[in-house]
């Protein structure tokens, strides 16, 4: 059996092979209108990669991954801090943080393998408050640290909920979430996200934090047929709705709000896509398109 150093050695290298995966950029629309901060619209296509080219550095304790150009055409990036499953790094969910990354987000990811409180998570926005105001930094005035949001998946998942106590944070992505969180300790929006045949993180276990989110706007989507890996890699099925959900929250890209709010949401119906779907009564009070 493989010592801890070995173990440790492939996992690392595991992750940097991952985390260089290439991912393609879509070509943007120039007469596309961009969304708040100047991020390009990419219409309603979440799932499809964004317009920028990305950039992934892998340091001690974060994996940054970021639009090559930051800054391009005078906008500013919101951010997103990434919390692993247990034992899991980054690089094991690459493909699905470049994706964010091409959409125009900076992703501070721990690289922590046990994120559950959320401290190196914290970390990370510390790091680019840091680098956003050095001017020998290639990050220097290009983040938009008024917007930033938590992800994370299994115990990662916890630990977005855990990081949202942080008053920086605006909204939080918790994918198939482990139990040791308490939506109390945050008022931010929630985008719940469970498994069908998730046989890890069971989905009444995740609608269970839903419902104890009354005091805060919580949308609950359950993933047919999923099970607890699916997230993995590109994302799967949770990428699309991710997505727009981070570029509604975090941009004002209101090309995404119909998907979630107003009588006739997008989601509400696709049942191809959910095996469950639950809008709390905070959530409800959120206008649609046209303010509906």
């Amino acid at each position: 059996m493989p010592g801890r150093k070995s173990r440790l050695s492939v996992g690392l290298l595991l992750a940097a092979l991952l985390a260089f995966a290439t991912t393609p950029a879509a070509t943007a629309d120039p007469a596309a209108a961009a969304t708040t901060g100047g991020i390009p619209s990419v219409g309603t296509a979440w799932g499809a990669p964004g317009p920028y080219e990305v950039d992934v550095d892998i340091e001690a304790v974060h994996t940054f991954y970021h639009p090559r150009s930051m800054g391009a055409s005078g906008e500013r990036h919101p951010v997103v801090i990434w919390g692993n499953g247990t034992g899991a790094v980054p690089g094991i969910y690459s493909s699905l943080l470049r994706h964010w990354a091409s959409h125009g987000i900076i992703v501070a990811a721990a690289n922590t393998p046990t994120s559950n409180f959320a401290i190196s998570m914290r970390a990370g926005i510390d790091v680019l408050e840091r680098r956003n105001a050095d001017p020998g930094s290639e990050y220097f005035g290009r983040v938009d640290l008024e917007h930033i949001g938590s992800a994370g998946h299994s115990q990662g998942g916890a630990a977005a909920v855990n990081a949202a106590i942080d008053a920086r944070v605006d909204t939080a992505v918790p994918i198939q979430p482990g139990p040791l969180t308490d939506p109390d300790l945050t008022d931010v929006p929630m985008f719940y996200l469970a498994g069908q045949r998730d046989l890890t993180v069971w989905p009444a276990l995740v609608k269970a934090l839903y419902r104890d989110s009354s005091h805060l706007p919580a949308v609950y989507g359950e993933v047919r047929g999923a099970g607890h890996l699916s997230s993995i890699g590109d994302g799967g099925d949770f990428r699309a709705p991710t997505t727009a959900w981070l570029r509604f929250w975090l941009m004002g890209d209101e090309n995404a709000r119909g998907f979630f709010f107003g009588p006739d949401c997008v989601y509400c119906g696709d049942g191809d896509l959910w095996s469950g779907w639950e809008r709390n009564a905070r959530a409800l009070t959120i206008p649609g398109p046209g303010g509906v």
